[in-house]
């Protein structure tokens, strides 16, 4: 199990660990989930997690809003689809969560069909994997507590092109380095082509993905407890 950073949660160890199953690139969509939550668990009607997520069902059904305006946007022109599953797919992948990486990754094999975005993404996104989070500290009251590591910069930029590589890059900074999110690197953005306004969807679906792995992590090992404790 691979531990990445304390705002990602570690991965269930039964699906992390197992090898990444390919991804056949084109074909047709896959077909979405009215909960994608409730399809990456495998909640049937009445089960034990349907109760547990029926008992909060504004959080239910929130998660499952912001997954569709973030993922399945109605306005593209900031931020396309495909380049969102791909962040998607690069940034579930630095959490460990495999099971949720596929889920995003047969997604962007269908959007992307015939190119390299698939494999060079899931190239990024293990290349990327690491403890954290780490990084230096801005102020001189913290700086004790600083930890430097490497600063990570996209490898396949000939296959992701410099728009996308340069939305991996700050994502990979926002989940292992947040605290050197300083200024000049969103002036890397804004180099690459992205607007304020797609930076801040970059960030909130960066966001998004981390309460989306915490919470079918922890359902899921939730699950277990409860299932061993009835025996």
């Amino acid at each position: 199990m691979t531990t990445t950073t304390n705002a990602a949660t570690s991965a269930d160890p039964t699906t992390s660990a197992r090898p990444r199953a390919a991804v056949p690139a084109g074909g047709p969509a896959p077909a979405e989930p009215s909960d994608v939550v409730d399809h990456l668990l495998g909640v049937r009607p009445g089960d034990r997690l349907d109760q547990i997520r029926s008992a909060r069902p504004e959080a239910r059904v929130n998660a499952q809003k912001a997954y569709e305006a973030l993922l399945d946007p109605v306005d593209e022109s900031e931020f396309s689809r495909a380049e969102r599953l791909a962040v998607a797919t690069f940034v579930v992948g630095l959490h460990g969560a495999e099971d949720v990486r596929e889920f995003y990754a047969a997604r962007l094999a269908a959007v992307e069909s015939g190119s390299d975005v698939v494999a060079a993404v899931d190239e990024e996104s293990a290349r990327g994997r690491g403890a954290g989070p780490y990084g230096v500290y801005r102020e001189p009251g913290l700086a004790g507590e600083s930890t430097r590591g490497p600063a990570y910069r996209v490898e396949s930029r000939s296959a992701l092109g410099g728009r996308l590589a340069a939305a991996l890059e700050h994502a990979h900074l926002l989940v292992l380095r947040p605290r050197e999110a300083t200024p000049e690197e969103m002036e890397r953005l804004l180099a690459a082509g992205w607007s304020t306004t797609g930076i801040v969807t970059l960030s909130q679906l960066v966001a998004f993905l981390a309460f989306q792995v915490r919470v079918v992590h922890g359902l899921r090992q939730l699950a277990v407890v409860e299932s061993e404790g009835a025996r």
